[in-house]
């Protein structure tokens, strides 16, 4: 029993100290390197990403962003189900939109990605809706300073799946 505990742990030294290992932890230094002396990108502000879940929740519910400027937003459904089981989209509506009359005319707006048409002037931008794996960015234009509610409109989602927008 001994000797074979000491074979198996001459075998694992032995493997541990390849060449061949040897050789690819130079090659990923190697790769590294270049990384480490570039410069890191500025971040650019009012950039921002949220991500949808197959349980029905964004993994924010605040987002900020500065006054005045132009709005990138990225949506990812980071989910598995397609996007007429659980489906998900990005919807930032006007201040003082009624949150609850919006989500439930939405039920009814399959043919307009459920943006009910009746309400469309309460939207300030929205994303399509997506299914699992899927994203889509838009350009939100420049918002004065305030709170603005966003919710994901796929029928009896914003419920669960709402939060505000911090313009300051």
């Amino acid at each position: 029993m001994k000797k074979i505990i000491l074979m198996l742990s001459a075998a694992a030294v032995m493997f541990s100290c390849s060449k061949e290992k040897s050789c690819c932890t130079e090659k990923a230094t190697e790769n590294n390197a270049p990384a480490i002396e570039a410069a890191a990108p500025e971040a650019k502000e009012n950039q921002l990403s949220i991500e949808a879940t197959d349980q029905m929740k964004f993994n924010k519910t605040t987002l900020k962003a500065k006054a005045g400027e132009p709005i990138t937003l990225t949506l990812k459904h980071v989910g598995e189900q397609s996007k007429e089981t659980m489906g998900h989209n990005f919807v930032l509506l006007k201040k003082g939109t009624d949150v609850d009359a919006f989500g439930q005319a939405a039920t009814q707006a399959k043919d307009t990605d459920f943006i009910p048409q009746e309400m469309k002037d309460d939207v300030i931008a929205h994303t399509r809706i997506l299914g699992g794996g899927e994203e889509d960015t838009i350009e939100i234009p420049a918002l004065d300073k305030g709170e603005y509610d966003f919710i994901c409109s796929f029928p009896g989602h914003y419920v669960m799946m709402h939060g505000k927008l911090i313009v300051e």
